[in-house]
Order: structure tokens, then sequence, then C-alpha cells
């Protein structure tokens, strides 16, 4: 069975000229998919928008109304980088519908990603860094709500720390965060998540790797989730924007097998979200973008067939 794609056509939202956000990445990642085969008309599923409701489990009604009635001030969407608009109001509702959709489709199916989502610096209150609702959090909390899924872990691999998602889930027994990033680096001022691992700027792949292997042997060894969310952000890629690390295409590529071969090995549902990934260049953030996918339609056909090699190590 292929891995589902969730994807809706308002993730990809028209922004003034010389924004920092790539926001073009969205459809040319689902066509890129489409060309190589990983998505087609089968596996590609298309979310609702989120309801107020889901919304108000994890942020305050009062920035939920603002955004959906597009009266945010100014200084709220300075904060956030984006300019108000009906159409990023659905975007955001979008995403935060589509990684819901992708936590339900991994409960079902064992995998399942989610071609946006991320929004990791979203806090109860406030949006910030291109985030406007916390979609991992809400996803959480309707999942909770529901009653298909009480505890959860998030991994979280952009470069900068889920600061938002630490917050929401601050002092929360349920819900585990797990931050992996680079210290010196937005945001400044760091929220303290239940595991928080802030890397100097220039790490490479080897040290992320061996650090990450680290990480995930311990986490999975001390926590039995119900299902684990985990952040693909590709700014640890060396020749991004926004980031500080130095992570190659293989070492993204390979750090992506290893959360996915580690929860499948462990038989944890995984929900996968995009995450960060800065570039003028919309096609280059979509290749990198794409090495979730290759990597999960890789790790799912081993996991299916056990003659075939099975965990991507670290070298």
């Amino acid at each position: 069975m292929a891995v589902p794609i969730v994807h809706h056509p308002a993730y990809t939202v028209q922004l003034p000229h010389r924004r920092g956000f790539a926001m073009g990445k969205y459809g040319r990642l689902i066509q890129l998919l489409r060309d190589r085969g990983l998505a087609t008309a089968q596996t590609i599923h298309e979310p609702d928008l989120a309801p107020r409701w889901w919304l108000e489990l994890a942020h305050d009604s009062s920035y939920v109304d603002a955004i959906l009635s597009q009266t945010a001030d100014e200084a709220v969407m300075r904060r956030i980088g984006l300019p108000l608009s009906q159409q990023l109001a659905d975007r955001a509702q979008a995403s935060v519908g589509g990684t819901v959709l992708a936590a339900r489709l991994a409960l079902q199916r064992g995998i399942a990603i989610n071609s946006a989502g991320g929004s990791h610096h979203a806090g109860i209150a406030h949006g910030a860094g291109y985030c406007v609702f916390n979609d991992v959090a809400v996803a959480a909390r309707v999942l909770q709500a529901m009653g298909l899924a009480m505890n959860m872990l998030v991994i979280d691999l952009d470069v900068h720390q889920g600061d938002g998602t630490a917050e929401i889930f601050r002092g929360d027994g349920a819900v585990f965060t797990f931050s992996m990033h680079c210290q010196d680096n937005f945001p400044v001022r760091k929220q303290p998540g239940d595991r928080d691992v802030g890397l100097p700027a220039g790490t490479g792949d080897d040290i992320y790797l061996e650090t990450l292997s680290e990480q995930l042997t311990q986490l999975l060894a001390d926590l039995s989730p119900d299902l684990v969310f985990y952040n693909a952000g590709v700014d640890p890629h060396r020749d991004d924007r926004l980031g500080k690390l130095t992570l190659s295409d293989d070492g993204l590529a390979r750090r992506d097998a290893l959360v996915i071969n580690a929860c499948m090995e462990h038989g944890l549902p995984l929900a996968c979200v995009m995450g960060g990934g800065y570039d003028r260049d919309a096609m280059l953030l979509a290749e990198r973008h794409a090495l979730l996918y290759v990597a999960a339609h890789e790790c799912h056909r081993n996991l299916k067939d056990p003659s075939r090699a099975a965990f991507v190590s670290v070298r």
C-alpha cells in the first residue's frame, strides 16, 4: 500500500513580491511527486478546512477570531511575517485540517504525510515566523477529543526550535515534545520543551545523525506514544537561507529514514509534516522536501519486504 499524502490547493497563496517565504514550493512539490509516481489520484487525500472549535483546542479564542475575521492588528501580523487575507486564513485552516487528516491516516495505515504543516512557532495566543496556527498542537488535541489517541510524541527536526509547540504543551504529560535545532538561531528566546537539543552552528551530517540516533534510541525506549508527529523541516540544509547547520541532501535523506525506520520498528504510527525550508528557488526547495517522500516510500516498502535492506545506518 502506498504512503498516503495529504494536500490541498489552498496551501499555496499569492504573496506580495519579494516576500522571504517561497509559497510556491507547495505546488511545485506535489507536481514533482506526481511526475515521479510518488503521488497519484489514489494516494492524495484532500482535507477539510479545520473548524473554529478545533483551533480553539490549542489557541486562545480571541486570537483565532482575529485571524478568521481578518481583524488582527498590524503588530500581530508583523510577528507572523505574512499579510492577512481570506486566502491566508483559509490556508492556515487547510494546513491544520491536513495534519489532522494525516494523523488519522497514520493511525489507520502506519504512516502519512501532510504536504504542508509544521507551523511550530505559533503559540497559544499568537503566531510567529510564518506560522499562523500550530497544526501539530491542534491535531494532537483533536485526536484526544475524538478518543483516537491520548499519548503523543512530537519529533521536531526543523532547524528552529519548536517554541510554540513547547509553550502549548508545557506541563502536559500526555504530549512529549522533542526539538533538535540550531541553538544560535530563531527564536532568540527558546521555550523549554520536554527535551531540547541545541546544536552549534555549522553542525554537519555525521555529528547530527549520531546525536539524533542516540536521542531516538532513548526516547523510544522511555516512551510508548499512540502516535508520533514528525516535523521534517529541510532548513538544516547547508544552503538554506535561514538555517545555520550544514546538512547535505544525503544527510537530510538519512535523517528522514532514521526517524521513519525507528518509528516503524517500534510499531508507532507516524504523521509527517513539512516544516521549514527557505530559498528563493521554489523548485530547489521542492526537491529537498521530496526527500521525505522518497524515504517514506523506501522504508514502507522495506517493512513489507523483509528480504530488502532495512535500516539506513549512520555512517
